[in-house]
């Protein structure tokens, strides 16, 4: 893994390289009418947080991990469900590739939680009260609100902001000062750091979420105080980065108890998925060959607070070693003692086809999503394992049946992508190719993919239809005003265009 300042620089390069008409310094912030009043509209919000998630992709920073992604994804939803401030606005949540205790929110609701942060975490109610956290930040719209904390100051250039956001989201104040030039560090430091008033209602806020939702009440003063205990044992360079940007103090400690003591007291159990994701996630750190010696030891001792995950945890760590035998001994074994569970499917089908076994795979993909149609893993991986076999068509069809069940999927358009591409279709291939990177945050490459599906003499009429839709929506959003709150339209990457093109333009 990249060391985190070295791919931080790079990624402040790129935004400081990255041209928009999102801002200028010269436009003035306008007064806020109330709390909820934003500085930025809406889609030039959403444009901001796409430009950021690029920037971050682009520097290696996301953890590409579907397991993971879905399940960050489904609790930050039964979080949303609870919250009707929520109603109508975008979220995107994401994994940073990063051993660092860390979780941030940027514009346009993308919310970020470091792996590191997830293994800190002992219950999966302490991580929701950290989600719920950050939700609050976004409903509350804390971002915008320091953007105008003082009257008649300068909206940043695009690539400054955003250089401001990310560097700040990461806890690293240095760098964003660093990196941002033309400003000083204490104006860029006043334009994100959340105010101690932001904090508290974040915490009062998700606090309520989380326990309408139904976690336990009693987790976010648990990891408030756990963090804090943890920080008396470091200096003061070794903080981590979630309290670095959002600094924790006695009061708000005291409030989170005061909070919890309120609520009646129930156990609530861990999900099924989150210890499996906290094992996948454990099987990624140090070598391949010393991760599959921790699980080992950890069964053979009893050291495990979940024996099957723990187990699951060793045949994700065997695959990454590339002893493929063990691994699908590992999943069998579970599998005989009647553990069932998407994540072991998806498993063992990534290594049947890391093995080369490719009709193996097929047959075990394919019963898989008989079992488990939606589970994100499987859903990527079957197409890529189709291209691989040669059958483009299928491919095609498959990844584009899903696609409306997971809209704005990059994975599934980009295997929809190769396969039309593969299979004569350029215009279809063009159309995917561009949802894939709009997906992404790149909006430029996006634009320049479908225009040349526009522009394609052999394009069907729906393809047609389609592109030039997306096109208006993309270049509507890239031209966003920065300031004000605009026409209030949103620009929604989720949502689905693609479910009458199944049986369209068939190879």
């Amino acid at each position: 893994m990249t060391h985190p300042p070295r791919r931080l620089q790079a990624l402040l390069a790129a935004l400081l390289l990255a041209g928009s008409s999102l801002a200028s310094p010269a436009t003035p912030l306008p007064e806020l009418g109330d709390a909820s009043a934003a500085v930025l509209s809406l889609t030039a919000e959403q444009a901001l947080g796409a430009q950021a998630m690029h920037s971050l992709q682009q520097a290696g920073a996301l953890l590409d991990a579907p397991e993971v992604d879905a399940y960050l994804d489904s609790l930050g939803r039964r979080l949303l469900a609870a919250d009707p401030a929520s109603d109508g606005q975008a979220f995107h949540f994401f994994v940073v590739d990063d051993r660092e205790i860390n979780a941030f929110a940027l514009p346009g609701g993308y919310i970020g939680i470091n792996r590191g942060l997830i293994l800190a975490s002992q219950s999966e109610s302490e991580l929701a009260s950290v989600l719920a956290h950050e939700i609050s930040h976004v409903t509350q719209h804390h971002i915008a609100r320091q953007l105008a904390a003082r009257s008649g100051s300068q909206l940043l250039t695009t690539a400054a902001l955003l250089a401001t956001v990310v560097a700040a989201a990461s806890g690293n104040g240095q760098a964003a000062m660093a990196a941002a030039s033309g400003a000083t560090a204490a104006q860029l430091q006043s334009q994100i750091n959340y105010t101690r008033e932001h904090e508290h209602e974040a915490d009062r806020i998700g606090f309520q979420h989380l326990a309408d939702a139904g976690f336990d009440p009693r987790a976010m003063a648990a990891f408030f105080e756990r963090l804090q205990r943890s920080t008396r044992l470091m200096d003061g360079g070794n903080t981590p980065a979630y309290l670095r940007s959002h600094p924790l103090t006695h009061e708000r400690i005291a409030e989170a108890e005061d909070r919890a003591f309120s609520r009646p007291y129930r156990q609530v159990p861990d999900s099924r998925e989150y210890p499996l994701v906290r094992a996948l996630l454990r099987s990624y750190e140090g070598s391949p060959q010393d991760a599959v010696a921790r699980f080992a030891g950890e069964l053979a001792e009893g050291r495990h607070r979940d024996r099957n995950a723990t187990r699951y945890g060793l045949a994700a760590a065997q695959l990454r070693a590339g002893n493929f035998t063990a691994a699908e001994a590992s999943l069998q074994a579970l599998e005989a003692d009647g553990i069932r569970h998407p994540m072991f499917e998806a498993l063992a089908g990534q290594t049947l086809m890391q093995a080369g076994r490719l009709p193996e795979a097929r047959r075990r993909y394919e019963q898989a999503l008989e079992r488990y149609p939606q589970h994100l893993q499987l859903v990527r991986d079957y197409p890529q394992l189709l291209i691989k076999l040669g059958d483009m068509a299928a491919a095609a069809r498959f990844a584009e049946s899903r696609l409306p069940t997971h809209p704005g999927d990059a994975s599934l358009h980009r295997s929809a992508a190769e396969a039309w591409a593969a299979l004569g279709n350029e215009p279809r291939s063009h159309l995917h190719l561009g949802e894939s990177y709009a997906a992404r945050g790149d909006t430029r490459a996006a634009v320049e993919q479908l225009e040349l599906a526009v522009r394609s003499p052999d394009a069907g009429t729906r393809d047609l239809l389609v592109a030039d839709a997306r096109l208006k929506a993309l270049r509507e959003q890239a031209n966003a005003p920065a300031s004000g709150r605009g026409d209030g339209r949103r620009i929604q990457p989720k949502q689905s265009l693609y479910p009458d093109l199944r049986s369209a333009n068939r190879p």
